[in-house]
């Protein structure tokens, strides 16, 4: 995720605590969602919750690339 940001989301995780948080949240979801996915029994039944997780991720994945932004930003200036 944001290979580009690779070093700032090393920072990132380092000083900001709201930052790590919503990243190994983003991280968590996207294990569940491919325990789910994979798991031949609950694979075809939980799709509503597969897609609500994915939607639950996605959220936190533009959470997370505007705080990268915005510090790309200010560590341009």
């Amino acid at each position: 995720m944001f290979p580009e940001y690779r070093h700032l989301i090393t920072e990132l995780k380092n000083k900001d605590a709201h930052f790590t948080r919503l990243f190994n949240e983003h991280n968590e979801l996207d294990d569940q969602i491919t325990r789910l996915e994979k798991d031949p029994v609950t694979g075809s039944s939980a799709e509503s919750e597969i897609h609500e997780l994915k939607v639950k991720k996605l959220a936190l994945k533009d959470e997370l690339y505007v705080i990268l932004k915005r510090a790309a930003d200010e560590a341009e200036q």
